[in-house]
């Protein structure tokens, strides 16, 4: 097998930028900084979403329906070695499960209030009762949302110990365990405008306040 380039400079990006901003949602949330941490949730809120665009329009291995598997070929992919680029299918339906939590977390987070001085951009627009869930969802989820990182990284060591480094791909976009040479990227160019924009979009619309407070 030779050495092929399995993931863009965007889906890299996203990852470890994810991993810094789920990390600072934790911190701000645990020490009381709420500015910092809407700043956070609404970084995290544009990452997403152009992660979810460049699902539909990016590289072969970032699309969507890449990590689109039957239950069958996920039970399989314990057993059998993935040598095709992107994600195997058991791999998939964790990443699936990410996205979900994800959006979960960052809508209900929308719609939470801490009942003093900061309520999420959307409590006006929802009654109290739907203010009340979402703060209760909001917490709950993260507990989920932390277990399955959990989950992920004791998944991420296994594959190591059985001989698949799954960590160095993500971090260098090459691969030496792929069967296939044919190219699977596109340029990350497009995607990075594409967060720009909704960097621009979510923080002229709801992050002004926040981030101006942290810039003073």
């Amino acid at each position: 097998m030779s050495k092929v380039k399995v993931w863009d400079g965007f889906v890299r990006s996203f990852h470890w930028l994810l991993v810094i901003a789920i990390a600072t949602l934790y911190f701000s949330a645990e020490e009381g900084m709420l500015e910092l941490h809407f700043v956070a949730g609404f970084f995290t809120l544009a990452l997403l979403a152009t992660r979810l665009i460049w699902g539909l329009i990016g590289s072969k291995t970032a699309k969507l329906s890449s990590l689109l598997h039957s239950p069958v070929a996920a039970l399989k992919s314990f057993t059998q070695a993935n040598h095709n680029a992107g994600h195997g299918a058991a791999g998939s339906y964790m990443v699936l499960a990410f996205f979900v939590l994800l959006l979960v977390q960052l809508v209900s987070g929308l719609m939470t209030s801490d009942d003093i001085l900061t309520d999420g951009p959307l409590v006006q627009y929802v009654s109290s009762d739907t203010v009340d869930f979402a703060g209760w969802l909001h917490r709950l989820n993260f507990d989920i949302l932390f277990y399955a990182i959990v989950l992920h990284i004791v998944a991420i060591v296994a594959y190591r110990i059985a001989g698949k480094n799954l960590v160095k791909p993500m971090v260098t976009g090459y691969s030496e365990q792929v069967a296939s040479t044919a190219t699977v990227t596109k340029s990350p160019l497009l995607a990075f405008i594409i967060f720009a924009v909704c960097l621009l979009i979510v923080f002229t619309t709801w992050g002004k306040e926040p981030l101006s407070y942290l810039l003073n």
